[in-house]
């Protein structure tokens, strides 16, 4: 089995047909999310294959409690500064609460609005059976389409909060149901939320597309984090995140070292200051 390092993979553009062919080679596949040009940048330089531009925006951006009052326009906005950063990772606008549940037709109208207008290379729509006819119809005009099964944030009201799914044999045999529709509409992936680690691996195995886990164990074909989580930019984050950095502890010593240095005059000095 070959290998794909961070450097070497760089030099080709990330598509839809090149993730589908990671899976078949069992190569993992990365995926972060991002809201803006300067992250996006960054992740991109870093070998990232994927960046989403995810309705998540509404709780780590805009200080929301749910993702549920995130816009279409919003996500398009955010989309538009990232896919200009964007030079080999592949850009997947998350579809908000509202845009693609009405009828297909409007999932569609919204869907060309985030490609046409946001400049994604895709969009991913959270559910199963029940978005597979909105998936079959975006895919249908030329739109790649990402699922999202098992913990739905937008259905947290039907869930009763960010609760574990698959934890009966009912509740497993639903979200492989789920998969599985979504991959039958025509999705290229689809994210595993939320889930038992042994049933990810059994609907990973099951599938022909490829799996980003997120709580879901090491059995996925790839796996995703929320950039703040991962940075430790965020105030609490889940027990499935594994925090590669603490920007929110050096950003705070960084303002408080710029506030001190005011307050005593120390800044500016004549080496930033002009003549």
């Amino acid at each position: 089995m070959s290998t794909i390092t961070a450097t070497s993979a760089r030099e080709h553009r990330v598509t839809v047909r090149s993730l589908c062919q990671r899976k078949r080679a069992g190569q993992k596949i990365t995926m972060l999310t991002a809201y803006d040009f300067t992250f996006a940048r960054i992740f991109d330089t870093a070998g990232i294959d994927v960046l989403l531009v995810g309705d998540s925006l509404g709780n780590v951006v805009q200080g929301q409690d749910t993702t549920l009052p995130v816009t279409l326009d919003e996500v398009v906005y955010h989309t538009r500064m990232v896919s200009r950063a964007a030079r080999r990772a592949l850009v997947i606008s998350d579809m908000p609460f509202g845009s693609y549940q009405i009828s297909p037709e409007e999932a569609l109208r919204n869907a060309v609005h985030c490609v046409k207008e946001g400049g994604a290379h895709g969009v991913k729509l959270e559910g199963g059976t029940g978005a597979a006819a909105a998936i079959s119809r975006i895919v249908g005009a030329e739109i790649p389409v990402m699922g999202h099964v098992g913990l739905t944030p937008q259905a947290i009201h039907r869930m009763g909060g960010h609760r574990v799914q698959g934890r009966t044999e009912r509740s497993a045999q639903l979200v492989l149901e789920d998969a599985r529709a979504v991959q039958e509409a025509g999705a290229f992936s689809v994210v595993l939320e939320g889930i038992p680690a042994p049933l990810a691996q059994e609907v990973t195995r099951a599938l022909d597309i490829p799996t980003i886990g997120i709580g879901a164990g090491a059995g996925c074909d790839g796996q995703v984090l929320v950039m703040h989580d991962m940075l430790g930019l965020s105030d609490w984050t889940p027990s499935f995140v594994k925090q590669y950095a603490n920007l929110g502890a050096l950003a705070g010593q960084a303002a408080r070292r710029f506030a001190d240095d005011v307050a005593n005059r120390k800044f500016p000095d004549d080496e930033h200051a002009y003549s």
